[in-house]
């Protein structure tokens, strides 16, 4: 059976042979997926692989590289050991004419705390059990999970978020919005499987579309250190059921807000 060429390569070339000439100038062009988004802190630039859920980071000279091959669309700028790098990573693909894509999501960079942040953590027993309909909801989260290979969960998972976001109706209430994020948590508590922020947060986004109830699904990054974050708000940009701590985090990935998809 014929192998399948990815899009933007030349058949009969494996990804080692491709990247070099890439490299070496034979297609020097080449943009970034749509799946891969970055933010820069401006003392370090986050990239993020909703395919794979993969973060790297980059300092500020190679995030410079990054914010240079962005406007062109080739790799003139970039160093050959950095070409490869993002190259074999799928943060960048080969393209047959210069695709520019989105420069990176320019963030406040945050004071330096060197590592004495304190950010609260959910361990208060909820003080009521899990209602029926929220643990089918982390249920679903967790057989979406398990439905293929492991490196594409993310891209699993925020495919689910849109499929349940496209069924909703009318906007949740902070009200219903809260009582559904705590219902969860409830059920999180005693189920069988770590749940964290992103099982928490898709399971509360179903819980809610079950009733056609939309919010906004958000996935972030802060820094120093860097970390991951997900939660949901409302409509009009309320996080719901969140510390104070949430608002370091800068969205990357917003699914349901019918007014702005980054």
């Amino acid at each position: 059976m014929a192998r399948r060429t990815p899009p933007g390569t030349r058949p009969g070339l494996d990804l080692p042979a491709r990247t070099e000439r890439l490299v070496t100038g034979f297609f020097p062009h080449v943009t970034a997926p749509g799946h891969v988004r970055a933010v820069d802190f401006g003392h370090v630039l986050v990239l993020i692989d909703y395919r794979t859920g993969r973060v790297r980071c980059l300092l500020p000279e190679a995030g410079a590289w990054w914010r240079a091959a962005a406007i062109t669309g080739r790799l003139d700028q970039v160093p050959p050991a950095a070409a490869r790098h993002l190259l074999a990573a799928g943060l960048l693909v080969p393209t047959p004419m210069a695709e520019p894509w989105n420069p990176p999501v320019d963030a406040p960079a945050p004071e330096a705390s060197w590592g004495s942040t304190e950010h609260p953590a959910g361990l208060v027993r909820p003080p009521h059990g899990p209602s029926f309909a929220a643990s089918w909801a982390l249920a679903a989260v967790f057989a979406v999970k398990r439905a293929g290979p492991t490196p594409t969960t993310m891209h699993r998972l925020t495919t689910a978020v849109r499929c349940a976001a496209s069924t909703c109706r009318r906007p949740a209430t902070t009200v219903q919005a809260v009582r559904a994020v705590e219902a969860v948590r409830r059920a999180g508590w005693r189920f069988p499987e770590r749940t964290a922020c992103l099982e928490e947060s898709v399971a509360a986004v179903f819980l809610l579309a079950a009733r056609r109830l939309a919010v906004t699904w958000c996935h972030g990054v802060a820094a120093d250190p860097v970390r991951l974050h997900a939660w949901v708000q409302t409509w009009d940009g309320i996080a719901v059921a969140e510390p104070e701590s949430t608002r370091a985090y800068t969205p990357v990935l917003t699914i349901g807000d019918p007014h702005h998809q980054p």
